[in-house]
C-alpha cells in the first residue's frame, strides 16, 4: 500500500501480484463534496471514478502485471499525483 497525502485528503493505492487498486478518502468525510480518482497502468487507458460523494472516491482497478501506474486523486481544491509508481 502507498498513501499520497494532500490538503484535503488521502489517496491510497494498493498492488497486488497483478492488479493496482485506487482510492480517494477525504479528510473531512460526512459531506457531500466533489472527488476524484484514476488510475493508470504505463500504456494502458486510465480508469477513474469522479462526483459528489460523502466517503470516498473509487475503488478503481486496473490490470497492471510488470507495469507501473500513474494515480491522481482530488478532493474539492486539492489534488495529488503521483507520477509512475509500484514499478
Amino acid at each position: 500500500m502507498k498513501a499520497l497525502p494532500f490538503s484535503t485528503g488521502t489517496t491510497y493505492v494498493y498492488k497486488t501480484r497483478t492488479h493496482a487498486c485506487a482510492v480517494t478518502i477525504p479528510r473531512r468525510p460526512g459531506s457531500r463534496q466533489q472527488m476524484s480518482v484514476s488510475i493508470q497502468p504505463r500504456g494502458g487507458v486510465p480508469v477513474a471514478d469522479s462526483g459528489r460523494f460523502t466517503r470516498l472516491a473509487g475503488p478503481v482497478t486496473v490490470y497492471a502485471l510488470t507495469r507501473c501506474v500513474y494515480v491522481r486523486g482530488a478532493v474539492g481544491a486539492g489534488s495529488v499525483a503521483s507520477g509512475w509508481i509500484l514499478c
